[in-house]
């Protein structure tokens, strides 16, 4: 974890002071987290997602920073993921999401078989600017069909949004934070510089691993 930088964090100026009990120390202005917990949290996120995983439950992956990787690990560990800029309402107004959802599997249906390129320029033009943007926002869950049972967050203070809805309907989350987080938020928060692209993939790549065990362990008992 040292080599990846997990435990180097944001400068003593900018934190939450409900980290405390997270920061070990300070070196030139820099906190420095206290991996004893980082593991513990991890080791506990691991245990959670395995379990889910074992019971054959959904999951969805949010971003914005590190959003390659994210969309890397969901699809190894077969799931949805929203790797651009969350769409306000989008679990809390979920008629309207599916409808969307709806909209964008017709059209990508229509043009796999060329439907759209029959269509007058104009018309056809419109619908594959909309069908772009669907797929911008909505690729990673349009085989979604309702809401998932755990949301993993990589960037708890960019994705707060996500965060409040997820906890307006009770849905477990687990989120990677920084010195500058809140992590009473989440129900499951795991401390690391999340400003650093080794880091987040270390720990990423912990929660695939549960994650594909769970699932494979499901997969034995069916």
């Amino acid at each position: 974890m040292m080599e990846s930088g997990v435990d180097f964090d944001h400068g003593t100026k900018k934190w939450n002071p409900r980290m405390a009990p997270y920061i070990s120390a300070k070196r030139k202005g820099i906190h420095i987290t206290n991996l004893t917990r980082t593991v513990r949290f991890l080791s506990e996120a691991c245990d959670f997602v395995f379990d889910a995983a074992s019971r054959g439950k959904p999951f969805k992956w949010l971003k914005n920073k590190a959003a390659d990787l994210v969309v890397s690990a969901a699809i190894r560990a077969r799931c949805h993921y929203v790797n651009k800029k969350w769409l306000g309402g989008m679990l809390t107004n979920w008629s309207t999401t599916e409808t969307r959802l709806h909209k964008f599997r017709d059209l990508r249906g229509e043009q796999k078989m060329g439907k759209l390129n029959r269509l007058p320029k104009r018309d056809a033009a419109m619908l594959k600017r909309k069908l772009l943007t669907l797929q911008t926002y909505l690729g990673g869950i349009k085989y979604l069909t309702g809401l998932s049972d755990i949301v993993i967050i990589v960037d708890q203070q960019k994705e707060y949004t996500a965060l409040r809805e997820c906890v307006i309907f009770g849905i477990p989350t687990i989120c990677l934070i920084d010195t500058n987080c809140d992590l009473d938020l989440a129900d499951i928060s795991i401390p690391i510089n999340d400003d650093v692209i080794a880091s987040i993939r270390l720990i990423l790549n912990k929660l695939v691993s549960a994650i594909c065990e769970g699932r494979s362990s499901y997969i034995r008992s069916h």
